[in-house]
């Protein structure tokens, strides 16, 4: 298997996804979990996956996913895939929204 590992650095070549999603300190937990076994079970498998963070603020309102994809297309079609779209629907479930944005690494401090 790949080692996944995050790179965060001006000139990455592929695509940077940040989502962010938006809770209740009452789904929190099983919305990590269920983002955490997407990765484990689908995600890290799907061409073009780089790496991935998952990151949850302390008020347990907001979790922020930083990810790495080989290319924009590789992204969107794991996100087509039947096992995601039916992840996705349940997820949207715990949160009150997520919304993920393609970004480029412009620089790092």
């Amino acid at each position: 298997m790949p080692d996944h590992r995050l790179t965060i650095a001006p000139g990455f070549a592929g695509q940077t996804v940040i989502t962010t999603f938006e809770m209740t300190p009452a789904t929190a937990h099983d919305l990590m979990e269920k983002l955490q076994a997407a990765y484990e079970e689908v995600i890290r498998h799907q061409p073009g996956f780089v790496a991935a963070g998952l990151h949850m603020n302390d008020a347990m309102t907001r979790i922020c996913n930083y990810s790495q994809w080989r290319a924009r297309e590789d992204y969107q079609a794991m996100l087509r895939t039947p096992e995601m779209r039916a992840r996705n629907r349940e997820i949207n479930t715990l949160c009150k929204g997520f919304e993920p944005v393609m970004y480029e690494v412009v620089g790092v401090v």
